[in-house]
């Protein structure tokens, strides 16, 4: 099977951002913009572009296998984790179902959380048509709202731990740990207590980011490396001086 080419700087701007791999994983720094797998809009997926990456550094003419066990929102940056093996995909994917895979993030907010840490427990409803999720304080509530038109799945219990690690001027840097894995999660659940994410329109940020993301960072992946066994963590690093400068 033939890749497209790559020129020789998306080739080493891809080799930059390459935060872990061996013969089983691949974690990398996604950009924003980037989709992880293929979607109606047709762009190419990142997946796609790993595989036409590995195929030039390691000569491999045939196909190239690069398996997606999770997803990061388009306008979302940070790790992304791909499986190099079937075998390691199918474990990574039990991992996953069976909340094995813990991630941190970070978000810029544009309000700062009252008070500074704390875990958030809420219901989440998604409308399918509007790509949104709205979340509950109680589960009757929700399940009113999951029988309005557009909700494309029942309410469905969301938690997650913060703690505000930092202040600027204007923004307040907040580190999530996500307890369980909803559509939306972290954008729709700090927007209800009144924190959205800078430049995260859809959930009550102000205004746009330039880039037309969102300042919301996969940081880190701790997990169990599923063939050596042994626990493995990841972190992405960040720069947003020059958005909060701004």
């Amino acid at each position: 099977m033939e890749y497209r080419e790559l020129t020789q700087e998306e080739f080493e701007e891809i080799a930059s951002r390459i935060l872990y791999e061996d013969n089983h994983l691949l974690v990398i720094n996604k950009r924003v913009g980037e989709i992880v797998q293929g979607d109606k809009t047709g762009d190419e997926p990142l997946s796609e572009t790993l595989k036409a990456f590995i195929a030039i550094r390691d000569s491999k003419p045939g196909r190239v296998f690069m398996g997606v066990p999770h997803r990061l929102d388009r306008p979302v940056s940070g790790v992304a984790l791909f499986a190099k093996t079937s075998k390691a995909l199918e474990r990574l994917n039990e991992a996953f179902r069976n909340g094995d895979v813990h991630k941190t993030y970070w978000a810029l907010c544009t309000a700062r959380p009252e008070p500074e840490s704390g875990e958030l427990r809420h219901f989440l409803v998604r409308n399918e048509k509007q790509n949104k999720s709205y979340a509950y304080a109680d589960e009757a509530a929700a399940r009113r709202a999951g029988g309005r038109g557009g909700i494309s799945e029942g309410a469905k219990e969301a938690r997650l731990r913060y703690k505000l690690l930092e202040d600027t001027d204007r923004y307040h840097l907040v580190e999530v740990e996500l307890l369980t894995g909803r559509h939306h999660q972290i954008r729709c659940q700090l927007s209800a207590i009144g924190c959205p994410i800078k430049g995260d329109l859809k959930y009550g940020a102000p205004r746009s980011n330039r880039d037309g993301g969102i300042c919301l960072h996969a940081r880190t992946i701790t997990l169990v490396h599923p063939v050596r066994k042994e626990e493995i963590s990841v972190t992405a690093p960040v720069d947003w001086s020059p958005i909060i400068c701004k």
